[in-house]
């Protein structure tokens, strides 16, 4: 069950990171040409992108990756109390 647990652990601190440097690599001019932005992205939009078209448009505001971070931890906390509970 330990295994478990450090494995949620571990899958949210890396998504948490990957949106992380999603919205650090945006500022950056020409990143959506490099090969780790294209990772990035691929391990992000299927987090990001649902919770972007549920999202009404805030002008150019884009509060998705702020919305899925607080989702993957209050997502890791339920898992990670339950896996307490189970185990």
């Amino acid at each position: 069950m330990r295994a478990v647990y450090y494995f949620v652990v571990f899958l949210a601190r890396i998504l948490n990171f990957a949106i992380l440097a999603r919205i650090i690599l945006s500022w950056l001019p020409g990143s959506r040409n490099s090969p780790i932005f294209a990772l990035i992205y691929e391990i992000t939009e299927p987090v990001l992108g649902p919770i972007r078209r549920l999202m009404p448009s805030l002008g150019g505001l884009d509060l998705s990756p702020m919305i899925a971070i607080i989702l993957i931890q209050v997502a890791e906390r339920v898992l990670v109390t339950l896996l307490a509970r189970i185990g």
